[in-house]
């Protein structure tokens, strides 16, 4: 069967990615994988075994992904699909991969559609093992692992958390948007080149923390999530990457991290950092008001209730937005929860910003501490994406290929 692979409006053709579902509980969970794929502008070919059919339907995939599933080595429209797939894979994604799949690819097994494609592809392979505590393990499931790792194979390990039949331990499969998130970040490395490659790029991340005692400050709900996201895809197309964080713990690796926790610290930082940078993305939750006066000893229930005297923090964006230089490309975020398109245009005006993100935090998975995001994208130059629910670094993708878009040619 040949793919009705289509290109995008520049005439390139959208990356190619097999998503192979091996046999376990956890292939729903592929499902949403294929989704969040597809959403990011990739080509999703689902593979599929007769036994997977035990958990998922066929019919699920055919709607979802980009082609139909396929399953047999014998396809009449395709005399031979494994090589095929195999071929036209940029990454081939194995998720769920069960202990059986996980042995027969180590050992070069290939008697289905999945063992052959795998087998058959020169494609980075990326796997996602999933299965129950004592399988996964299991001397042998680890010996496979090790071996694969050698070759060059991408593990996504498992988590821990509730299994089937009740059971609690490792061998979960990992959240869809982790193995998005790694699929994506393959795909950069190894397939779309490293665009940003030569570029500095600044991010910002976290919400900052403004002292009233020793003990207890004031700050917000955000997580870094979305910031630590950005500058892992910005990692992953090839930029340096300086990281600013209010929680360094989670940074991704290959990055330079500074960590900061005040509003203070974080423009320090910022502005020492930017005058380098071909882009700074202001995605930190930076507190608008901080204590006038912040306690040197722990304030006491027993003292009575102390009077707090708020004063504004420096805007941060808006001094990029002064400072900027003519090529460098400013992009700010605006979490809202009301009059989101409004709020966030004046901001991008009044910021002097070439990209403001807008969400609405107030919606259910949108913002802070959440995995996903739903954002729209407002450019200066008056352009508009709505980018709908999905993870966060898909997210990023989008956020970047603008800026790329602005980035001036070299």
């Amino acid at each position: 069967m040949e793919s009705d692979r289509n290109t995008d409006g520049a005439g390139l053709s959208p990356p190619f990615v097999v998503l192979a579902v091996g046999a376990g509980i956890a292939a729903y969970k592929a499902v949403e994988v294929c989704r969040q794929l597809v959403d990011a502008g990739v080509h999703v070919a689902p593979v599929l075994t007769e036994r997977t059919l035990r958990f998922v339907g066929k019919t699920t995939f055919d709607a979802l992904g980009s082609e139909p599933a396929q399953m047999s080595l014998w396809d009449e429209a395709s005399p031979i699909p494994h090589t095929r797939l195999g071929q036209a894979a940029d990454v081939v994604v194995v998720a769920p991969a069960t202990a059986d799949l996980l042995a027969r690819y180590a050992a070069g097994m290939a008697d289905d559609l999945v063992t052959t494609t795998l087998v058959a592809t020169a494609a980075p392979v990326v796997v996602c093992p999933a299965m129950h505590t004592e399988m996964w393990e299991h001397p042998a499931v680890q010996a496979n692992l090790a071996l694969l790792r050698s070759r060059g194979v991408v593990v996504v390990d498992p988590e821990d958390g509730r299994l089937a039949g009740g059971d609690v331990g490792s061998g979960r499969l990992a959240d869809p948007s982790v193995i998005v998130s790694t699929v994506l970040s393959v795909l950069a490395e190894s397939t779309r080149g490293t665009p940003l490659a030569g570029r500095r790029v600044v991010v910002t991340a976290g919400g900052t923390r403004e002292p009233i005692d020793p003990v207890r400050y004031l700050s917000n709900r955000s997580s870094g999530k979305q910031g630590h996201a950005l500058a892992e895809a910005a990692r992953s197309r090839g930029a340096a990457v300086t990281l600013i964080t209010t929680v360094p713990a989670s940074a991704p690796s290959g990055v330079e991290v500074v960590p900061v926790a005040t509003a203070a610290e974080m423009e320090e930082a910022v502005l020492s950092a930017a005058p380098s940078a071909d882009c700074v993305i202001m995605a930190a939750a930076v507190a608008d008001f901080r204590p006038r006066v912040a306690a040197d000893q722990k304030l006491h229930k027993s003292d009575g209730l102390p009077e707090l005297v708020l004063e504004p923090t420096n805007d941060i964006l808006a001094e990029l937005g002064r400072r900027r230089l003519a090529e460098q490309v400013l992009v700010g975020f605006a979490a809202e929860t009301e009059e989101m398109e409004a709020r966030a245009l004046a901001k991008m005006r009044a910021k002097g910003v070439q990209v403001m993100v807008a969400n609405d935090v107030s919606a259910e998975g949108v913002g802070f501490n959440h995995d996903t995001n739903a954002v729209t994208i407002y450019g200066a130059d008056g352009t508009v994406k709505l980018v709908k629910m999905t993870s966060k670094a898909v997210v990023s993708g989008h956020i970047l290929d603008k800026v790329q878009e602005l980035l001036p040619d070299r």
